[in-house]
């Protein structure tokens, strides 16, 4: 019984240690996700709206100013950006941003997957280790691996502009980026979004099939949009990475919360179960004793 004792003494100390740890996950956790939730809700407007703006260009004009990325070919070759953490303990988070990266691999690309034709940019170590174990048949060209973690201007800026410049060369007909859109603390949404060409306003915007915007452009259409447009794209790139980090601080937050919890309710279990265990031992020295007094008194 003593032994038994010990083990569970022991069982006790070691979910107290764990509650610790989750608990001071869960504190750094909420400290970067307010940083990381500040940060994207002042910049999703604008570069919503930026977003917004340049597909209502690419929509309303013609000639070869709306050639470089907003010309739909037929997709031969094809990229898939997948965005993830780069530690884990953070929930479903990084597995449903998988799935979504699964999914268009086997729907939207899965001919291109096929015949070799699909080029990987996994940003984040968990995309690149899924990449690299599940889609054999894949490039992985390049990996971010510790890209969220550092998240200014000059070190994001070298992924859309890579994507660019390989939409613009032929590189790729197609590009899809997966990623966590933030919502708050407790919700994601998992998103695979067109990122080249730029889809027509027309196409995801109820009601404005018709719309016309009459822009004037100074200096001349070509040379605007040629500073305007990948300007745009590098900010709704860095807008995905924004979206991705809050989102992973927020599941973070509350995988570690809902983990102290578990622990104080297994501590209490396991209290309990030690109670009784150590009752049951005192009971039985108790029965001994009167059992041996008896013994000797007859």
């Amino acid at each position: 019984m003593s032994g038994q004792l010990k083990e569970i003494r022991g069982r006790i100390t070691s979910v107290q240690s764990t509650q610790k740890i989750t608990k001071a996950m869960k504190m750094v956790s909420a400290a970067k996700l307010r940083k990381a939730q500040n940060a994207i809700v002042e910049m999703r407007p604008y570069a919503d709206r930026l977003n917004k703006m340049l597909m209502n260009i690419l929509s309303n004009i013609e000639g070869d100013a709306s050639s470089s990325y907003g010309a739909e070919r037929p997709v031969e070759k094809a990229c898939l950006v997948i965005i993830t953490s780069d530690r884990g303990l953070c929930g479903a988070f990084n597995t449903n941003v998988l799935k979504k990266a699964t999914a268009a691999v086997s729907g939207k690309y899965a001919d291109v997957y096929e015949k070799g034709g699909l080029s990987i940019i996994p940003v984040g170590k968990k995309a690149f280790d899924f990449a690299k174990r599940r889609f054999e048949k894949a490039q992985i060209i390049e990996d971010y691996v510790g890209l969220n973690s550092k998240l200014e201007w000059e070190n994001v800026v070298e992924v859309p502009n890579r994507l660019m410049d390989g939409f613009k060369d032929g590189t790729f007909d197609s590009i899809t980026v997966c990623y966590s859109k933030f919502k708050n603390a407790a919700l994601q949404e998992n998103m695979s979004v067109q990122y080249l060409p730029v889809e027509k306003l027309e196409a995801i915007v109820e009601g404005e099939k018709n719309a016309k915007s009459d822009y004037i452009f100074e200096p001349d259409k070509v040379t605007l949009l040629e500073h305007l447009v990948p300007s745009i794209l590098q900010t709704t790139f860095q807008k995905f990475l924004f979206d991705n980090r809050a989102g992973e601080h927020g599941a973070r937050m509350t995988a570690m919360d809902k983990a102290t919890e578990n622990a104080e309710d297994l501590m209490n279990d396991l209290k309990i179960f030690y109670n009784k265990a150590r009752q049951e031992s005192i009971t039985k020295e108790l029965s001994e004793i009167v059992g041996g007094a008896a013994a000797l008194g007859g």
